[in-house]
């Protein structure tokens, strides 16, 4: 028989899967919508992105509202919020930056890569598995030179069932992009192990619909920090380790909790980065 504490922890799982799927199939429909906008007019209707991706967040917590009860028990953070563990921003702004087709292989694959969030929250550092997923890692290397990740927010946090901190999106909604996929890579890795990400896993987060087996190799750039060995299926590219510093960073963030106190929601602490780099060693 399942465990109340077992059926709470799938049905946290389950939810997280859902709202991955539907935020970034909007995003998929926002951008096929937008082009055919632009080739009719000639022109990108700003406005129309934004009211669309206003209804896409209110269903989303009208969801959440939904299934909070059944779904997971609320957090501390429901009634009494802890305080910002994180320093203001640097000054600047996010780039809108956007390209039609995934970037020129230029990496060295046999090499280390290393990125570095440098974050409101503290430096997070993470190990590259440029071999493993060369794809994904030279991705990351265009997007960081080009300051695509520059001052954007960590907008999702996730402290119930699995445990994980979301990044990668300059709009700040889940729905952004760089207007390219990249390929899936790296399912198979060794350390993931019982469908389980372990602690300090980075992986990329996409469109993937197991009950369909649709939206396969549909990475942007949005991608998460697991604090806490989580259990998922081997669907998200597993490419990078966060160090031992960079996890004590990671959990700074998620013990002052997220705003909804039902275990997913946008961080408590202002977690934007700064500046992102990949380095070659």
């Amino acid at each position: 028989m399942v465990s109340q504490e077992q059926r709470r922890r799938q049905l946290a799982r389950e939810k997280f899967l859902r709202q991955q799927q539907r935020r970034t199939a909007a995003r998929r429909k926002a951008r096929t919508r937008n082009s055919v906008i632009a080739s009719v007019l000639g022109v990108v209707v700003i406005g129309s992105v934004a009211l669309y991706t206003t209804g896409v967040m209110k269903n989303d917590k009208k969801d959440d509202k939904a299934n909070a009860s059944a779904d997971v028990t609320p957090s501390a953070s429901a009634t009494s919020k802890a305080p910002d563990p994180c320093e203001k921003p640097a000054k600047g702004s996010v780039k809108k930056l956007s390209w039609k087709k995934e970037p020129t292989m230029t990496i060295d694959t046999s090499a280390k890569y290393t990125m570095k969030l440098a974050t409101t929250c503290g430096d997070i550092d993470v190990a590259l598995k440029a071999a493993a997923a060369p794809h994904t890692v030279n991705s990351f290397g265009f997007l960081a030179g080009k300051g695509y990740f520059d001052h954007t927010k960590c907008h999702r946090l996730t402290t119930n069932g699995i445990y994980v901190l979301q990044c990668g999106d300059p709009t700040g909604t889940g729905t952004g992009g760089p207007g390219y996929t990249i390929p899936d890579e790296n399912l198979k890795d060794k350390s993931l192990k019982g469908d389980v990400y372990p602690a300090g896993t980075v992986a990329m987060a996409n469109q993937y619909n197991a009950s369909s087996n649709q939206g396969r190799h549909t990475g942007g750039s949005q991608f998460f920090l697991v604090y806490q060995d989580s259990q998922l299926p081997p669907n998200y590219t597993p490419f990078g380790t966060v160090s031992e510093a960079g996890m004590k960073v990671l959990k700074k963030i998620a013990a002052a909790g997220e705003n909804t106190g039902a275990g997913d929601g946008a961080p408590n602490a202002t977690v934007v980065i700064n500046k992102a780099t990949v380095t070659k060693s």
